[in-house]
């Protein structure tokens, strides 16, 4: 995915970074050693053969002059304490990390080095037909189950995984709206609807985020895509940069509920525990979905894209969003 956060860099710089993390006996001779992994949206990423043959994962932010989402600038950091909370608290398989640099003395920004899985693309191997629907459907049930262990951590706030945080959901939900809102007006991208007709909504049904008291440890974008499978298990789960400490109703398993085009949700909700939601839990998700497509639309603006298709489904699933909560232009 082409986006103007990712922040490529020469081979003279990957080597230099190598050096670094793993000194210089491990530097490369050859060209050719670092390929670009394509796939994701916002950080670069590369996969690289250190001179021994072994293979890593290089991660950097964005650079320091490319604006970013409120809730983007930092965001690598909340990544690397994401994975520590996952590796350290739980049995979920998350990469290892073998080096983080957040000093800005070689690349003008935060990355780290992590280590290569050997496997296949949980997402991109379904949606190929590599992987046949029985295993699909097993594997969307571990990922639901891995997730509900991920939920059972508990923070002493809510919001960030790091920084002060919330004494209440309500807040700190309120404060991720309100940003991604923010950086819409900024950029003067047209949503739709005006934002307060979108806060309007939040504001008639915030009272449904009360029931949330407890901060657990969601991901928030734990979906195929993000995950790796070998023999029909999954082996890695990757890109905890979103994740923070909140209701895991508001965990992209889940969005297919309201926006069918995620897919069927069935699968991940077996492994997940949660079959049926309560009225006012489906209010909840529905809020979560809503600030999805919010964002969806903003994040256009912000990575540069040169076709509207994203920004398109965005605003019909806002509208849809919308109408649900009983809102028509």
């Amino acid at each position: 995915m082409e986006s103007t956060t990712k922040n490529r860099q020469p081979e003279s710089v990957l080597r230099a970074l190598i050096a670094s993390a793993y000194g210089e006996g491990q530097v490369p001779d050859e060209p050719g050693f670092a390929d670009e992994i394509t796939e994701g949206w916002f950080n670069v990423a590369y996969r690289i053969r250190l001179r021994d043959g072994r293979r890593v994962v290089l991660k950097i932010a964005p650079p320091a002059d490319v604006p970013v989402l409120t809730r983007e600038v930092g965001m690598m950091r909340a990544e690397l304490e994401a994975m520590r909370l996952v590796s350290s608290l739980t049995s979920v398989p998350v990469p290892r990390v073998d080096h983080a640099d957040l000093s800005h003395s070689i690349v003008d920004a935060d990355l780290f080095f992590m280590e290569y899985v050997d496997a296949d693309n949980f997402g991109l191997a379904a949606e190929a037909g590599r992987i046949d629907a029985a295993t699909i459907a097993a594997g969307n049930r571990e990922l639901g189950a891995l997730n509900r262990e991920i939920n059972a951590v508990v923070g002493e706030r809510f919001g960030p995984v790091t920084g002060e945080g919330f004494a209440t959901w309500r807040e700190a939900f309120t404060q991720l709206l309100e940003e991604v809102l923010a950086d819409g007006e900024r950029v003067g991208i047209d949503l739709g609807w005006e934002p307060d007709e979108v806060r309007s909504v939040l504001a008639d049904n915030a009272a449904a985020l009360d029931e949330v008291t407890e901060p657990r440890l969601i991901e928030v974008d734990l979906w195929t895509k993000n995950s790796m499978s070998r023999d029909g298990r999954i082996v890695a789960v990757l890109d905890h940069e979103r994740a923070m400490y909140g209701d895991p109703l508001m965990e992209a398993g889940l969005s297919g509920l309201d926006i069918p085009e995620f897919g069927d949700p069935t699968d991940f909700m077996a492994g997940f525990g949660v079959t049926e939601l309560t009225e006012t839990q489906r209010t909840r998700r529905r809020l979560y979905s809503l600030l999805l497509a919010v964002t969806m639309i903003v994040e256009t603006r912000y990575r540069g894209h040169t076709d509207t298709v994203v920004y398109d489904f965005a605003r019909r699933t806002l509208d849809g969003l919308m109408a649900a909560f009983g809102r028509t232009h």
